[in-house]
């Protein structure tokens, strides 16, 4: 990747979390679908909705559970061990490819790992940064009505906060606690929706969301489903031979009712890339599978669920990358190009072929009209690859700081561009399950959100405003990339790439 694409890249990280979330919108693009106020966050975490409450319920205190308590619930121990062999592995991996660099805790390694011994200390703990419906999830277990998510940040608690723009000590790991949005009963997906777009109006009160009648009330302890954690593993500050780089660790445990424990699970579409191409029956069974036509509509709309022995239970997702899709990680190499053609799982000459009979089977396709949109959709699916695309240093969901003096939406922006930008269809399947209609699950690229929000998003970063992602075309309409060439700016500005080896670029002021 180019120097200069770099340095357009750290300017949209930069403004993504400088800018208020809501800058030219008269109304919150999240509302109805996430809670993100800090005063109630606050209040729900030291009450009902705090981590030691919802994993050990039958405890007799709402006092915070500190880390070193959390890790010895036996529901968290296969989550530490998990994590502690993930840790192994990567020092072992990075000492193999980058002998000359070495990594360890502390400013005085190349690669500085994440320090372990926060696992078991109590001056740290999880708080709660954010509450998310998901039920745009639906179709991935219909009798659940998708899912609510209770995202947590891990924080010091030993170092006051001083002064009056003093923030508390937050930490670069998050842990998602994913609930069934239906717990049981009798209670309809549509009255849960019902429930949520209630709340698209007048700020909710903490009462107001745990009232009997209010979103909150069907969530607890019964409801969890599997633990998600995000951890910033090592960080690597720039040096004469590389730029700066930051490594994070990806992991899902699912709960086992019967044994009461976190269970390391594998990683919805987290594609096992390594263990594909070196296994050739693996390879021809994923190849077969994927370009069914059926599955590849399904990967175009977004709701492809990959069979489990295709796929990862951890993943490694590096910081920053770029628009070229040879930065992105883990699916470049599955799809043939330059130094890939004998190792590659799928060539042009197999995408071309699933292209032409989804045609011939009437399929509407959205986004892969080409091979680059094969191969962009193929990474967007996964967590890594998602991950990686418009994110703030690592995370869609940072959350608001209310352990900061002065917590304010208005100058810390709690979610990433691609969280804003989904915002409009995921309210607007919320409203087709409330009203009893069929949803449309379907979703655009991690960089674009799709038409369907045009109206709402348009002239925002989100869309087509300044700071966009964008696709440069050539300079005839037949050389513009099918799966691209909605990709464009709104009036005034223009698509600006760096290089001429790539044409994904930012929406910014002509003539800049």
């Amino acid at each position: 990747m180019s120097r200069a694409l770099r340095c357009l890249l750290l300017i949209s990280v930069l403004l993504c979390g400088a800018m208020p979330a809501r800058a030219g919108e008269e109304r919150a693009l999240e509302r109805g679908a996430a809670i993100i106020d800090p005063a109630i966050l606050r209040a729900l975490d030291q009450e009902r909705f705090g981590l030691g409450r919802m994993l050990w319920p039958e405890r007799s205190t709402s006092l915070p559970l500190s880390n070193d308590q959390l890790f010895q619930l036996p529901s968290m121990a296969p989550v530490r061990e998990a994590l502690d062999r993930e840790f192994e592995r990567y020092t072992a991996k990075h000492k193999a490819s980058l002998p000359n660099e070495s990594v360890g805790v502390g400013d005085g390694f190349a690669f500085q790992l994440f320090d372990r011994a926060l696992f078991d200390s109590a001056d740290v703990r999880f708080v709660l940064a954010g509450i998310v419906n998901r039920m745009d999830r639906a179709y991935v277990a219909p009798d659940n009505c998708g899912e609510i998510r209770l995202i947590y940040r891990l924080i010091r608690t030993d170092v006051p906060p001083i002064g009056e723009n003093a923030v508390s000590q937050r930490l670069p790991m998050t842990l998602n606690l994913v609930l069934k949005a239906k717990g049981g009963g009798t209670i309809t997906c549509g009255e849960i929706a019902r429930r949520w777009l209630a709340t698209d109006g007048t700020p909710p009160t903490t009462e107001k969301l745990v009232e009997k009648d209010g979103p909150l009330a069907l969530i607890g302890a019964e409801n969890i489903d599997r633990i998600e954690t995000n951890l910033q593993i090592a960080h690597a500050p720039k040096s004469a031979i590389r730029d700066f780089r930051t490594d994070y660790l990806l992991k899902v445990f699912d709960y086992d009712g019967r044994t009461g424990r976190f269970v390391e699970a594998p990683m919805e579409n987290q594609i096992d890339r390594d263990r594909i191409l070196a296994d050739e029956g693996l390879k021809h069974d994923f190849k077969a599978w994927l370009l069914d036509p059926k599955h590849f509509a399904e990967l175009d709309r977004g709701t492809i669920l990959i069979p489990d022995k295709f796929l990862a239970t951890g993943a490694i997702a590096p910081t920053p990358i770029g628009f070229d899709l040879s930065d992105l990680q883990p699916e470049f190499g599955l799809v043939q190009g330059e130094g890939t053609a004998d190792k590659a799982v799928f060539s042009a000459t197999d995408v071309v072929g699933a292209l032409k009979q989804a045609a011939a089977n009437g399929a509407k396709l959205e986004n892969i009209q080409s091979l680059a949109g094969f191969e962009r959709r193929l990474n967007d699916v996964t967590c890594a690859g998602c991950h990686q695309t418009r994110g703030i240093g690592g995370f869609h969901f940072p959350g608001v700081d209310w352990m900061a003096a002065k917590p304010s939406n208005s100058t810390v922006v709690p979610a990433s561009p691609h969280f804003f930008g989904d915002q409009v269809r995921r309210r607007d399947i919320l409203a087709s399950i409330r009203d009893g209609k069929a949803p449309d699950y379907s979703r655009g690229f991690s960089n674009r959100p799709q038409a369907r929000g045009s109206t709402e998003l348009a002239g925002t970063e989100y869309s087509d405003g300044w700071g966009a992602h964008c696709y440069q075309g050539g300079t005839k309409p037949a050389e513009a990339d099918r799966s691209f060439r909605n990709w464009t700016c709104a009036e005034g500005l223009a698509c600006q790439v760096a290089g001429q080896a790539s044409r994904m670029g930012m929406c910014f002021v002509k003539g800049r």
